[in-house]
């Protein structure tokens, strides 16, 4: 028999945009669900780059999108339609969207007692906040990330790219994988109330113990090492690389042992036998004179030479990974084979990421291409509503779904 994907037969009704709803559904697409996405032609996500490829060509790749004017009685009603062929719906809006559209969870069980319904708005659906519209930048402001995240000025400066979404988008998909076993066990669907904002509260560990237990206020890490006393520790600028001038080197160094083994890597410079630099405390107090002499030696160097050279000597070092890093160079992902090929609709080849988890008896699914706003709707609305071509047309002419 034929190995199965773990989700196949599992049909989900996706209302998400923009970035966390999205990666949810794409990790239930990659383990064979078909996700549909009803949405607008326009989506107002042009921002975020092309459809096909890019952001959005990876996170919604492996779906299918129907064009369904949700402003519209009739747009609604296709939609209620597709619920009942449906297993879970989910959306990533505020909590005040799918009520006013009737497409609420208790609006959809009357329609479909065992439907499973995924609601990731910022705030949850109680709280004085649960009407707010929210972004990832946002909320990590919110949980207190942004502060602990500083430039070399100590200014907060938070990630460079969304880890609220990605955290959500896992979340989401983890808890729609326990509503289905909740259902194959019971037979009953359920509501799931996912607050982004707790989810990311939910991830700060240490730090937020450190608020509960000492009531510590916290302070940006900068480079410094959290885990233990360490002296050189955080990441030095290399020698340009070609056009690429922004090469950087991790470097920690956590005992006497290695600070020996790392200043005879480095050649034994004299200002490395220097009095200020004889132990970890010394090391550490003067941190900032250690770092411009460390860097005085990785700016000499090629980020990937200075790695290999301090890795001999048993000294912790990593490049500091930049994109062309991760997909053309970094050999671990490709003996892996952890890119995926879909191929666009003129045939042209495009990678994707891939799945970080390989399961011994259960294949992913095929990836394909993600879809423009509408490439699907003949499939949903022909095949899945048994809609003819005469009632389609009146729906367009209507206002009810673009073509």
């Amino acid at each position: 028999m034929t190995a199965r994907p773990p989700l196949e037969g599992v049909r989900v009704l996706d209302f998400t945009w923009v970035v966390a709803g999205p990666v949810a559904t794409r990790i239930l697409a990659d383990m064979g669900a078909e996700v549909i996405k009803v949405e607008r032609k326009i989506t107002g996500m042009e921002t975020l780059g092309p459809r096909r490829t890019g952001l959005q060509g990876d996170i919604n790749r492996s779906k299918r999108s129907v064009a369904i004017n949700m402003a519209s009685k009739e747009g609604i009603q296709l939609a209620r339609r597709l619920v009942v062929k449906s297993d879970i719906v989910i959306d990533n809006f505020s909590a005040r969207v799918m009520r006013q559209w009737g497409m609420d969870y208790d609006s959809l069980r009357e329609i479909k007692p065992d439907i499973i319904c995924i609601s990731m708005s910022g705030f949850g659906h109680t709280g004085p906040k649960c009407n707010y519209v929210s972004y990832g930048p946002t909320l990590q402001a919110l949980a207190g990330f942004t502060l602990m995240m500083a430039n070399k000025d100590g200014a907060p400066a938070g990630y460079g790219y969304s880890y609220a979404d990605m955290a959500g988008g896992y979340a989401g998909a983890l808890a729609a994988l326990f509503a289905l076993w909740h259902r194959n066990r019971t037979g009953e669907g359920q509501f799931i109330d996912l607050a982004q904002f707790e989810n990311l509260v939910f991830l700060i560990g240490p730090s937020l113990l450190d608020i509960e237990v000492n009531q510590r206020k916290q302070n940006p890490f900068g480079y410094r090492s959290q885990e233990g006393p360490a002296a050189p520790h955080g990441v030095y600028r290399c020698r340009a690389s070609g056009q690429d001038n922004d090469r950087w080197l991790a470097i920690s160094v956590r005992s006497h042992a290695e600070w020996e083994r790392f200043v005879a890597a480095i050649g034994s410079p004299a200002w490395a036998r220097e009095a200020r630099f004889s132990t970890m405390f010394l090391r550490i107090q003067n941190r900032a004179e250690l770092d411009t002499l460390v860097e005085s030696w990785t700016i000499q160097h090629d980020a990937y030479d200075a790695m290999e050279l301090l890795q001999r000597h048993r000294v912790a070092a990593g490049v500091v990974a930049n994109g062309a890093d991760l997909c053309e160079r970094n050999r671990q992902l490709s003996a892996r084979n952890f890119w995926l090929t879909v191929r666009l609709p003129d045939g042209t080849p495009y990678r994707v990421t891939g799945i970080p988890f390989k399961m011994s008896n259960s294949p992913s699914a095929k990836a394909f291409c993600a879809p423009e706003p509408g490439d699907d709707n003949d499939y949903v609305l022909g095949e899945l509503l048994r809609l003819t071509r005469a009632e389609r047309e009146a729906l367009v002419k209507a206002g009810a779904i673009w073509e």
